[in-house]
Formats: structure tokens, C-alpha cells, sequence
């Protein structure tokens, strides 16, 4: 009887890890206790102009255009709507709504332009 209780302990708890584990998305990143989904955007890394859609990060290969009309440049020149336009430091991200923000410790961070 003990035997048959254990394995079904041991099928119980397998079958929850397995569901739980199906149940992550891919843009959902774990950093400790905290769950961060990240957002599309562009961002400066390591002094390259790197894409992260859908949880994956690439290397940006052409000029993105944001959902408010701003443009990013594959250099990391960003051209506003109004005509404005920035060079993207270390760190810096633009959303697909046309934010920039910070990233910083794997959360990205609005910031103020």
C-alpha cells in the first residue's frame, strides 16, 4: 500500500511540474521570486543596436518604425515624429509605442526625454 501511495505522490507532483512548466511563455523572464515580462522594443547593447520581439533578442538589422511615428536607426540615431532626434546610450531602449527607456537589471525603466 506504501509502495502505491508513493508512486502516485510521485505522478501527482510530476504531472503539476509538467503543466506548470508548459505554462511559461517565452517572453516571460524569472529573475529570482520576480516574474518580468519583457517588451518588444530596440536597445543599445554592448554598443550594437539589438531587436528583442517576442522574448527573443536579435541584432537589428534594419530602421524600425514605432507605432507614434518615431524612427530608429540601425547606428541607434532616434528621429522623433517632430523632428527631433537622439543618439541612444548604453542601456537606453526604444518601445514599439516610441518610449525610450532604461533597461536596468533586466527591468526595463521609462525615462524621461
Amino acid at each position: 500500500m506504501k509502495k502505491i501511495f508513493l508512486l502516485l505522490a510521485a505522478f501527482t507532483l510530476s504531472t503539476a511540474l509538467f503543466a506548470q512548466n508548459n505554462k511559461m511563455k517565452s517572453d516571460t523572464h524569472h529573475m529570482g521570486k520576480m516574474k518580468v515580462k519583457m517588451q518588444d522594443c530596440v536597445m543599445m547593447e554592448g554598443g550594437k543596436m539589438m531587436a528583442m520581439k517576442g522574448g527573443e533578442t536579435m541584432v537589428m538589422t534594419q530602421d524600425e518604425n514605432m507605432t507614434n511615428g518615431t524612427t530608429v536607426m540601425t547606428d541607434g540615431t532616434v528621429k522623433m515624429k517632430n523632428g527631433k532626434t537622439m543618439k541612444l546610450k548604453e542601456g537606453q531602449c526604444v518601445y514599439k509605442s516610441g518610449k525610450v527607456g532604461i533597461m536596468k537589471m533586466g527591468k526595463m525603466k521609462n525615462s524621461k526625454m
